[in-house]
């Protein structure tokens, strides 16, 4: 559900979504259809703990820290 959540508010600024897409290499269609596994949500939560000032400010968004997000990626890694 974090993932989820996450990429909502990923999507919300243009500029944003673009890099979202470049840097994961994920498609539009790949996210629609890939959003329930775990490769496709550690992708986007990775996405953020790259970037600290939308880790920061999706965390803030999301009602939760940082770390929850981070902790999240690496387990979905794992």
């Amino acid at each position: 559900m974090l993932a989820l959540e996450a990429l909502g508010w990923a999507l919300t600024e243009e500029r944003r979504a673009e890099r979202l897409l470049s840097l994961t290499g994920l498609t539009p269609e790949r996210l629609r259809n890939g959003i329930t596994e775990r490769a496709v949500q550690a992708a986007v939560l990775e996405f953020l703990a790259g970037h600290e000032p939308d880790l920061i400010a999706a965390a803030d968004a999301l009602n939760t820290r940082p770390e929850v997000l981070v902790a999240a990626a690496r387990e979905l890694n794992a």
